[in-house]
């Protein structure tokens, strides 16, 4: 198993209720599995996100290694 830390924004961040947290998932799991994991019961369905892994943006699809930092940033509004 690996551990990853979490942090949320915006929207996301409402959603889980921290703005950070741990996730432990198997090995070889993506980004997109992480947000699959922490977002599956969101009756809205899934935002549309960019994917952060220790702060440079990537591919949903990238493979988390244990103790990176990972962030999802859903569409922010402005004014």
């Amino acid at each position: 198993m690996i551990t990853v830390r979490v942090r949320h924004f915006a929207q996301l961040r409402e959603q889980r209720g921290c703005a950070k947290e741990s996730l432990t998932l198997s090995p070889d799991s993506s980004l997109r599995d992480a947000y699959s994991t922490l977002f599956s019961t969101v009756e809205s369905g899934p935002l549309p996100v960019l994917c952060l892994l220790d702060q440079e943006q990537v591919s949903p699809e990238t493979i988390l290694v244990d103790g990176c930092e990972i962030a999802f940033l859903p569409p922010f509004g402005g004014g």
